[in-house]
């Protein structure tokens, strides 16, 4: 690593002298798909996960797989509620509810099948 060309600074502990790193995060706080990707990267791809969260890639990939996942889930909501209309929801409430949770799972599979887990 060429040292001249980044003002790196130290602190002395003890005996050893360590680089003073900080890491720049996100001010505003991952959602449930960010903070699903982060957690399968550290579990499973630790090599990965590391590599990106010391050149700094990490957080911007998190936010956007968050916006591209939210954006996923609207857009396969309305296509499945076009094709599988929802029961009256006046009418039969359990039933609406139970359609819109299966609908709501399928879709939540897709989005961890093909960006979460991928």
């Amino acid at each position: 690593m060429n040292t001249n060309s980044r003002n790196v600074t130290y602190s002395t502990v003890g005996d050893y002298q360590l680089p003073n790193l900080t890491l720049n995060q996100p001010r505003k706080p991952l959602g449930k798909y960010g903070r699903l990707r982060r957690t399968y990267l550290m579990n499973h791809r630790p090599v990965l996960y590391n590599t990106m969260l010391l050149n700094g890639s990490l957080y911007p990939t998190l936010t956007e797989l968050e916006q591209t996942a939210v954006a996923m889930k609207e857009h396969l909501m309305t296509e499945l509620l076009a094709k599988n209309p929802a029961p009256d929801k006046e009418k039969n409430q359990m039933q609406w509810v139970q359609h819109m949770n299966s609908l709501r799972e399928q879709v939540e599979e897709v989005i961890r099948t093909e960006l979460i887990y991928s």
